[in-house]
């Protein structure tokens, strides 16, 4: 499972705004990153970028920007099961720590709304970020 319903065009179309939260169309924001075309600079661009894939099904790029230290075997089906139980609705961050375009580390703070089973949910993190082969890659939930 590649992309999520509906999906195909929304990263082109200029009226789709970003999942993100930032107040700009998807193909400004995360798309690019979700696509593949551009990497996040920062930490932050990450978390956001990696969020946007979750509410839009990229199965590709949450395994793919997760750290290989961080990847187990299941890591796929995991997140491929989180698909399609969660709708995610809304995300907010709360502050970030480092993880700019020359540091090595980052640390970002967020709460994600979203749906399960009808019943709205709250997750607030604070994710770990490392930079492998010059790329920002999520390593975990600092908790």
């Amino acid at each position: 499972m590649e992309t999520g319903p509906n999906e195909n065009d929304s990263f082109q179309n200029p009226d789709t705004t970003c999942c993100c939260g930032a107040a700009v169309a998807l193909a400004e924001c995360c798309g690019p990153f979700v696509e593949g075309a551009k990497f996040p600079a920062t930490a932050e661009q990450l978390m956001r970028s990696r969020y946007s894939a979750y509410c839009l099904g990229r199965v590709d790029y949450l395994v793919e920007t997760t750290h290989p230290s961080e990847r187990n075997p299941s890591l796929r089906s995991e997140v491929e099961e989180t698909l399609q139980r969660i709708k995610w609705t809304s995300l907010k961050v709360l502050s970030s720590s480092q993880g700019q375009a020359n540091d090595k580390i980052g640390k970002v703070e967020f709460v994600a709304e979203y749906e399960i089973d009808g019943e709205s949910k709250t997750h607030q993190e604070r994710s770990r970020f490392r930079r492998f082969e010059g790329r920002w890659r999520y390593r975990d939930d600092q908790g």
